[in-house]
């Protein structure tokens, strides 16, 4: 009996062979386990990128060396804060999962900023809170 019960269920071990082609990225956007790079760590600056100097004249080369920029084709983090600074309106976002860095995007991690530059960047003058 006990026989007859492992042939009729499925091997939950083994691969679909299908399942690939079904969901290629099974773990976009999820953050599970220890992530062997930190891209937004290692990530060049707004100073680097000499295209966005246009976009940030009123900042310092101090100032841009300070932001941060995530290279085409990171990963975005799901549940994160960024702000692309090809966006005119520079409004923050929260990724999703399976969202990364295209061509057209220069994305800021907002925990690679510090506060006074992230609202300055948002375009928050008021004096309480760009100070607190």
């Amino acid at each position: 009996m006990a026989e007859m019960q492992k042939q009729g269920k499925p091997d939950d071990r083994k691969d679909d062979e299908w399942q690939h082609d079904l969901n290629p990225n099974a773990m976009a956007g999820q953050n599970t386990g220890l992530e062997t790079t930190l891209p937004e760590k290692e990530a060049p600056t707004a100073y680097d990128i000499k295209e966005l100097h246009q976009h940030l004249q009123d900042y310092s080369d101090t100032e841009l060396k300070r932001i941060k920029v995530l290279p085409q084709g990171t990963r975005l983090k799901q549940g994160a804060t960024y702000l692309d600074l090809n966006n005119p309106e520079r409004e923050p976002f929260t990724a999703m999962g399976g969202l990364e860095v295209g061509p057209e995007n220069h994305y800021i991690p907002k925990t690679e900023i510090d506060y006074e530059l992230w609202n300055r960047l948002i375009g928050i003058n008021d004096p309480e809170r760009v100070n607190s």
